[in-house]
């Protein structure tokens, strides 16, 4: 109708000036543009980086900086913790009483940075030599929890999903860059929580991801429930937990520890 219209009514250069002024728009509107892929909000926040890569950054929770235990009890009963510090150093305790220790906190989702150091004059083999464990969620007693291996796998064999990186009894890790006896060693995790429905069943399954001294060893890796020492891995509902750091009671000599902190993550 509108052709028709304008054959009848308009000059000639009348209806090319209008037939090319309506094309341009439509033109225009089909060429994309760097801006339609562009998003400016929410700006992600402000962190200050540490001085160097182990460094807390600024919005990090120091859990030990080498002066105390104030972050820190007694996993069997909320006690103070009774672990040794010297010299900028946390070491677990010889005494059988002491047992494990976990953060006063308790954390959901997180980053965590911590240094453990195997010592140098270590004795006994397989899981009997240099045996300790961060855990990354203690989820309360008589409960196994979510445990990723500490363990001296510097020319020690024992099973794989039980080395140094293993998240213990699941994952295998993806490579072995333990240091020797005596020189500190670094881990730094990314955990996701499980999360549950209202009638404990899993609604999203746990998530590690973890590096050892720089080299990944597991890759957001699903765990299957609880890290058990027997049996199958299971769920069993909660919220947000501590993190346990073990005392396996090995007679070999003591684990020890440093520069701990997190980071919470949504």
């Amino acid at each position: 109708m509108l052709i028709c219209t304008m054959n009848t009514r308009l000059p000639h250069h009348l209806k090319l000036a209008i037939i090319v002024a309506m094309a341009v728009p439509l033109t225009a509107q089909q060429k994309p543009k760097p801006e339609d892929t562009e998003i400016w909000q929410p700006e992600p926040k402000i962190v200050t980086p540490g001085a160097t890569d182990s460094a807390p950054p600024s919005d990090a929770i120091i859990l030990f900086d080498g002066k105390n235990l104030d972050e820190w009890v007694s996993a069997q009963d909320h006690s103070p913790a009774k672990w040794v510090v010297h010299d900028g150093i946390l070491t677990v305790s010889k005494d059988p009483g002491s047992g494990n220790i976990e953060t006063k906190r308790a954390f959901k989702n997180y980053q965590l940075h911590v240094e453990w150091r195997i010592p140098e004059n270590i004795t006994g083999s397989g899981q009997a030599r240099g045996n300790s464990g961060v855990f990354l969620a203690s989820t309360g007693p008589g409960d196994s929890g979510y445990e990723l291996q500490v363990l001296d796998s510097y020319n020690n064999k024992t099973y794989v999903n039980g080395m140094v990186g293993s998240l213990y009894k699941q994952s295998i890790p993806l490579a072995n860059p333990m240091r020797k006896p005596g020189e500190w060693n670094v881990y730094d995790v990314v955990w996701t929580a499980p999360t549950f429905n209202d009638d404990g069943t899993v609604k999203t399954p746990a998530y590690a991801t973890a590096f050892l001294n720089g080299v990944l060893v597991d890759n957001h890796f699903e765990l299957k429930g609880q890290t058990l020492y027997i049996g199958q891995p299971f769920y069993k509902k909660y919220d947000a937990a501590p993190i346990k750091l073990q005392a396996h009671g090995d007679k070999s000599e003591p684990i020890s520890f440093r520069n701990i902190w997190v980071r919470e993550l949504p």
